[in-house]
């Protein structure tokens, strides 16, 4: 790495860190081009990979993408790289997300403050087990909410009345997937049993958690009105501490931000030792999202809820191989 040549093993390893970004039923909805010769990283859209029932906007992609494209500017800044992004570079090529031309080194606090986010991606995971009731201190709060704001969101920590219009919000909403067969049915497919197969997408038995023995808990319950025999009920926290991410624009470029800012917040969080799962369920229907706004203070458009506390970090779940994921030119 002295010369900071772009060798397939720097790309291949740049790839491999973005790839570790979270996802919309951990679908990976990415696919990465890599030219040597002009150094750039090109992010594009798998679309083979959306999801039409959940996500017939492609707004949850582009939040996974965005995420994964955090991570490979954190693993360039690490690798001493200075990375130059552009989002949406062609307007007749929408599937294009965005370029990161490589630079030979990193100038500026920027670079410093992202490469000491690396330790987080592969230690970063999505927790589905209840968390215990220690409050997450003021001034870890601060760093997350600037850790967004970072990248253009808005952070909010949710406090009532606020944060139980939410909850209810996310009940209500799992419940109507529950009624709308193509939406169970999208989401099953995306469930792996480990028993059966080795696989390298979805959300995997051993991640699912346990379920909530009264029925609060804000994560989503993968198996729907599936029997779950021999699957654990346990007490969730009565009070999640939850928060909102939200940005001023509601296009392609804002939800390619949000994820960028989505992720560097749990990278941040992550090193702080506070573990993280996400609520999407009120996102995937127009007239719920637009509720989740604070109706006093609220303004901007909802991308992501996420649940924080302290407890289980989750465990790691399976990846796409390289060769599925990123192609290498000359």
């Amino acid at each position: 790495m002295s010369s900071q040549s772009l060798d397939d093993a720097t790309l291949t390893g740049l790839v491999a860190d973005a790839a570790a970004a979270p996802s919309m039923h951990n679908v990976q909805p990415w696919r990465f081009r890599a030219t040597r010769a002009d150094r750039t990283v090109t992010l594009l859209a798998d679309l083979d990979r959306a999801l039409p029932e959940e996500d017939p906007a492609t707004r949850a992609l582009h939040v996974g993408c965005g995420a994964a494209l955090l991570n490979l500017r954190v693993s360039a800044a690490h690798r001493g790289l200075h990375a130059v992004t552009a989002l949406l570079p062609d307007p007749a090529a929408p599937a294009v997300l965005a370029t990161v031309r490589l630079d030979p080194r990193a100038d500026g606090d920027g670079d410093v403050v992202l490469a000491a986010l690396y330790p987080a991606i592969r230690e970063r995971h999505t927790s589905r087990y209840p968390f215990d009731d220690q409050r997450i201190p003021p001034d870890i709060r601060e760093l997350l909410v600037g850790a967004a704001r970072a990248e253009g969101a808005d952070f909010t920590f949710l406090a009532s009345p606020h944060l139980e219009e939410v909850l209810d919000l996310i009940r209500d909403a799992e419940g109507y997937s529950r009624e709308d067969p193509a939406r169970e049915a999208e989401q099953r497919s995306w469930t792996r049993d480990t028993r059966a197969e080795a696989p390298v997408d979805g959300i995997t038995d051993y991640a699912m958690g346990p379920r909530d023995a009264s029925a609060r808990a804000t994560a989503r319950d993968f198996l729907g009105t599936a029997p779950q025999p021999g699957r654990a009920r346990v007490p969730f926290e009565e009070r999640p501490q939850l928060a909102l991410l939200s940005t001023a624009g509601d296009h392609a470029v804002d939800w390619l931000r949000a994820g960028q800012a989505l992720e560097r917040m749990l990278l941040t969080a992550t090193l702080h030792d506070v573990s993280t799962s996400f609520a999407t369920q009120p996102l995937e229907w127009p007239d719920l999202r637009w509720l989740l706004r604070d109706p006093v203070h609220g303004s901007g458009h909802a991308q992501m809820i996420v649940r924080l506390g302290y407890g289980p970090t989750g465990p790691r779940t399976p990846r796409r191989p390289m060769d599925q994921v990123l192609t290498i030119d000359p």
